[in-house]
């Protein structure tokens, strides 16, 4: 059975790496704090209970797509879709087809610019290939009006940013979230992260400084993963009690080759 990602793509090594896949969710947060649907998130109210389990459960979806074959991965992909239609006839209404899109869209950005920051520049064959993994997803889930390619995306992208996001009370309160469940200093160090990944629209939104204490430290990683020691990162920014969890999107779940 072929794999829904191919055994060599860029996508598997993204999403196989803890660092990165924090990085990604990092940025998302942020994102996700300002966008005008966000109070989708609150109807369930799964989020703003817990945010860090919120995150695990994210992930592992994502595990089941990334690195499942193609069967496993669509019905995975399905059970998502089901997801979401359950709680659309729970509250009577649709969950806005651009709010759909606006997930996705954090997906292909993050995956990028975490593996970009901790790792090495991608090329746009690289960068297409993210995307048209998200695309087939999409897809899958039948959002509508998906650019068919990663450079038309961008101008897209860009659009999305400006027109759907904004600083409610909804934002307020999803960071005041965010540093309950990982107190003061792990909170002070998200943000950090956040700056060296969201684009300038969502720091502008979030009122974000231009000074990163973070960034350097990140030239340190390359180092420190050539010597084995590369868990600092999720060290930082995650409490001990998820070490498990973390250590386990290192080691991502295998499936035969056909």
């Amino acid at each position: 059975m072929k794999p829904f990602v191919a055994h060599d793509s860029i996508v598997r090594k993204i999403w196989g790496s803890s660092d990165t896949v924090l990085f990604i969710f990092a940025g998302a947060a942020a994102e996700f704090a300002l966008n005008k649907a966000v109070d989708w998130l609150y109807f369930t109210g799964k989020l703003p209970a817990d945010p860090i389990g919120r995150l695990f459960s994210t992930v592992r979806y994502a595990r089941n797509i990334v690195f499942a074959p193609e069967e496993v991965a669509l019905k995975t992909i399905d059970t998502i879709h089901h997801i979401h239609s359950s709680v659309e006839e729970k509250r009577g209404s649709h969950i806005p087809e651009w709010a759909y899109r606006d997930v996705l869209f954090m997906l292909i950005h993050y995956s990028i610019a975490a593996y970009e920051l901790l790792n090495r520049r991608l090329s746009v064959h690289e960068k297409e290939e993210v995307y048209n993994v998200f695309y087939r997803l999409g897809t899958r889930m039948q959002v509508k009006d998906l650019p068919d390619t990663y450079s038309e995306w961008l101008p897209v992208r860009e659009a999305h940013l400006i027109n759907h996001l904004e600083n409610s009370h909804f934002t307020t309160d999803l960071f005041k979230q965010y540093k309950k469940h990982l107190g003061s200093a792990r909170y002070a160090i998200l943000i950090e992260a956040q700056k060296l990944v969201v684009p300038a629209h969502v720091k502008q939104l979030l009122g974000f400084s231009s000074r990163h204490w973070l960034a350097p430290a990140v030239p340190l990683y390359a180092f420190s993963r050539k010597i084995k020691m590369d868990g600092w990162v999720r060290t930082l920014l995650l409490p001990s009690t998820y070490k498990a969890q973390i250590d386990a999107i290192n080691n991502p779940p295998t499936f035969n080759r056909v």
